[in-house]
């Protein structure tokens, strides 16, 4: 610092002050082609038969969440839908192993089932984070949920048999219709923030919310295509389901697959992108 000329009891700063400028490489988010979901599971398809063993075990997983789910919707229906959305919440974070061995097999690495379930363990920190924010998600999810259960039927919850009447009464169409919103609300809240933001951290080692915020610019760069992927998720799952949810032993772990390599075409890195 020095005297200001003009009045020698102010001091001057020499060099004006300048908020630093982030360094840290910023990801491209192409433009993608409507059809890249199939090409998506075309190659999840490759990963999976290249490791049957680590697919059979995650399928398994898959499995026993649907079995408690269908357990859940005999008991308490008014949590079904929310239970549903602890699955999709679940689901992408049991199936970052399966994102390992498709991380490792684009690598040429070998890979083992030990390799898939410690991968999470160095990226804890933004996977704790990401996991808050998702549910706080869940849990305004089942607020609203009840919510719903309680103003079209304010004389009590109805059971198992109760729901699937109200879903197919015709004279119920404005529950149905509510239920619906409020699930579909949530759901794509759910989705746009995990879509690519798990394979992030694992890839990138970023923090959650740089990662939850690309997963969501991604979509936004590419709604359609992310509506198509999101759509051929749920048609594929609601396949898997029934009946006794056998398929997810396989379509769990492809859709797991399939989802490394949505991140791969959606997230390009500068330094992927010239080599």
């Amino acid at each position: 610092m020095h005297k200001d000329p003009a009045d020698p009891a102010l001091p001057v700063m020499e060099t004006p002050f300048e908020l630093p400028q982030e360094t840290g490489l910023q990801p491209v988010l192409p433009h993608l082609p409507w059809f890249s979901p199939l090409n998506w599971l075309v190659r999840g398809l490759q990963d999976l038969r290249s490791h049957p063993a680590i697919a059979l075990f995650y399928g398994l997983c898959f499995m026993a969440m649907a079995q408690v789910l269908g357990f859940v919707f005999r008991h308490a229906p008014e949590y079904t839908l929310t239970l549903i959305s602890g699955c999709l919440l679940l689901g992408p974070f049991m199936a970052m192993g399966l994102y390992e061995v498709s991380r490792r097999k684009e690598r040429g690495e070998a890979c083992a089932l030990s390799h898939s379930l410690t991968c999470w363990d160095s990226h804890l920190r933004s996977m704790a984070m990401l996991i808050l924010v998702l549910m706080v998600l869940e849990l305004l999810w089942g607020r609203a949920s009840l919510v719903v259960f309680a103003v079209f039927f304010n004389t009590g919850m109805p059971s198992t048999t109760g729901v699937v009447e109200a879903i197919f009464n015709p004279e119920n169409l404005e529950f149905v219709f509510a239920y619906i919103t409020v699930g579909s609300v949530f759901a794509a809240c759910v989705y746009a923030l995990s879509v690519v933001s798990i394979p992030m951290i694992l890839d990138r080692d970023t923090d959650a919310i740089s990662a939850a915020l690309t997963s969501v610019s991604v979509v936004y760069a590419n709604p359609l295509v992310m509506l198509f992927w999101g759509a051929l998720i749920c048609v594929l799952i609601a396949i898997a389901l029934w009946p006794g949810a056998w398929g997810l032993l396989l379509i769990g772990p492809w859709l797991g697959h399939a989802s490394w390599h949505a991140y791969r075409e959606s997230v390009v890195w500068p330094e992927v992108a010239a080599s």
